[in-house]
């Protein structure tokens, strides 16, 4: 951290922000406790790998603070991945003890390559994922977690994978518990009912609390023989380092390579997750965050975090709307929100381990609707076209396959889907004609007006229309010239280039005059670049208007006569 950082600090506690940072904090804290509890159990890590990540991570990436007011917390989508990474090294090395080195490598590689996407500026390329993709992205880490709570809502044993699950669907129905239905549908219901009386109610702490309440009251007062799992104990004391460092000398190649593989796909979702929610707290708070500086925060953040046992995260959008609304200005509040979490771990962790699992599944469940997309869902079925197929697959592909793949593949079918559209925009605006349709207005003499063609390009000249380029331009026949208006043409990339000189070669070929028109500046840089001036057309046929090119076409065609 810099002296700047460290003055910002300093500064904001003489700050008259301070009481809305306190408040902010410790709304925001409220909040991530249950969520923190939950997200811990899923992981598979214990219910205190979640609260440590909900302290260290918000901490220092708070510290560094890209963004002023945002929450870092662990998140459904890193749960999901860290989740996926347990459960694999688990696997591989036959316990979770054994696996523990994998598993804590990869989550510290994942902040180090963080850490590196701020330093090369990645943030700016996260503007271009498509609705559809996201969409679909949301909506089916949504459904994983729905799913991967199903079995505790219910009161069973929840398999391995989620075809496992998916499978298995029948069976917590069959051999249902009451106690668990009741517990978590008690908790859901409180969930849903509260924000009707008021939203500034913290709903989802009172449900923990709430559902717990009910717990020791039907076991333990009323002597009701309930049958339901608890999240056990959670240390009550400071986080220590996990695992010495000779413990990573043990890891093998292979397993680095499992490990590098895991980092890349937590930082990649863990740098979408954060830079989304930094947007959100942009449109709240009228300001602008620092995309890349964001990053860095969050990668030292979740390094930190993996080597102290926690999870993985991200700039959680509940957390952070949380702060804002409740006066949060800047990253003091953030801070206030990790320490108000230590507090609560030292003094209150021995009373946590009797919140029933039913309870915290409950709560997962509720985030898992709430992280679906319903409206835009709907609206994005509703067009039946490439938007809807990206959505449907991305949703698939996030169920099944994996949450990177779906984006990558999701991005790439969305980047094919818009060329064929701009190129088809382009094929539809760009027109071909006589001079004396096109310019009326310049006093052409009528024994070379019907000599000259113009055809007229209307948009960015790239691989997704070069092929109607040059269809369009083979259809030109019987003429002496040809006129190419590029004024309208704001981009051309390396096939348009291709192709563009492919077209002049032709009709010089057929002993056709080209010119250029309306070549902007950057483009004609460009062709000077790549030599297609003067190696393709000389510097004196390209032109900045139809009226000064005509001047040299004149002449030329009056020569021929």
């Amino acid at each position: 951290m810099d002296f700047k950082n460290i003055k910002s600090i300093t500064g904001s506690f003489k700050s008259k922000s301070i009481k809305g940072d306190f408040t902010g904090g410790l709304t925001a804290a409220i909040i991530a406790l249950p969520m923190g509890l939950a997200f811990g159990l899923q992981s598979g890590l214990g219910a205190q790998a979640g609260l440590y990540t909900a302290i260290i991570l918000a901490l220092v990436a708070s510290i560094v603070a890209g963004t002023k007011t945002l929450i870092s917390d662990p998140t459904g989508p890193m749960t999901i991945v860290a989740a996926t990474i347990i459960a694999d090294a688990t696997l591989l090395k036959g316990d979770l003890t054994n696996a523990f080195p994998i598993i804590i490598l990869s989550f510290a590689l994942g902040g180090i390559f963080q850490i590196l996407f701020g330093l090369i500026k990645v943030a700016q390329y996260v503007k271009y994922i498509s609705y559809p993709v996201l969409s679909g992205f949301m909506g089916g880490i949504g459904v994983i977690i729905i799913l991967t709570q199903w079995h505790t809502f219910l009161g069973g044993e929840r398999p391995g994978g989620i075809i496992d699950i998916i499978m298995d669907l029948h069976t917590p129905i069959i051999e249902y518990h009451w106690s668990s239905i009741i517990l978590g549908c008690l908790t859901l219901i409180f969930i849903y009912f509260v924000p009707k009386i008021s939203r500034k109610i913290p709903a989802g702490l009172l449900a923990l609390i709430f559902g717990t309440l009910v717990s020791f009251l039907f076991k333990k007062e009323w002597g009701w023989h309930w049958d339901y799992s608890t999240i056990g104990e959670i240390p009550n004391a400071i986080p220590k380092i996990v695992l010495p460092f000779s413990e990573f000398l043990n890891i093998s190649f292979s397993e680095f390579s499992i490990a590098m593989v895991s980092g890349l796909t937590l930082a990649g979702l863990g740098t979408i997750d954060t830079l989304l929610t930094s947007v959100v707290a942009d449109n709240l708070t009228k300001t602008k965050h620092n995309g890349n500086r964001e990053l860095i925060g969050q990668g030292i953040g979740n390094f930190v975090a993996a080597l102290f046992g926690g999870l993985p995260g991200a700039g959680s959008t509940t957390g952070t709307v949380a702060n804002i609304n409740s006066n949060g200005k800047t990253n003091l509040s953030g801070i206030f929100k990790a320490l108000f979490l230590l507090i609560v771990l030292v003094g209150l962790g021995p009373l946590l381990k009797d919140v029933p699992k039913p309870v915290l599944s409950a709560l997962l469940i509720s985030v898992g609707i709430g992280i679906i997309d319903f409206k835009g869902m709907k609206r994005l079925f509703s067009l039946k076209n490439s938007d809807s197929m990206v959505l449907f697959l991305v949703i698939f592909l996030t169920v099944f396959v994996g949450l990177l793949p779906a984006v990558g593949i999701g991005m790439v079918l969305s980047s094919f889907f818009f060329m064929q559209r701009m190129g088809e925009l382009v094929d539809k605006q760009s027109k071909s004609g006589n001079i004396n349709e096109i310019e009326k207005k310049l006093k052409i003499p009528e024994s070379i007006k019907n000599r000259i063609m113009v055809y007229e390009l209307d948009g960015p000249l790239f691989y997704g229309f070069s092929d109607q380029f040059k269809e369009q331009a083979e259809l030109i026949i019987d003429k002496d010239a040809v006129i190419i208006n590029l004024s309208q043409v704001p981009y051309i990339d390396a096939s348009g280039i291709y192709v563009l000189e492919e077209v002049i070669k032709n009709f010089k070929d057929k002993n056709v005059e080209v010119i250029l028109v309306g070549v902007k500046d950057h483009i004609f840089k460009q062709f000077e670049e790549l030599k297609v001036i003067p190696n393709t057309i000389a510097e004196e046929k390209a032109y900045n208007s139809v009226r000064a090119g005509l001047k040299y076409l004149k002449f030329q065609l009056e020569e021929k006569k």
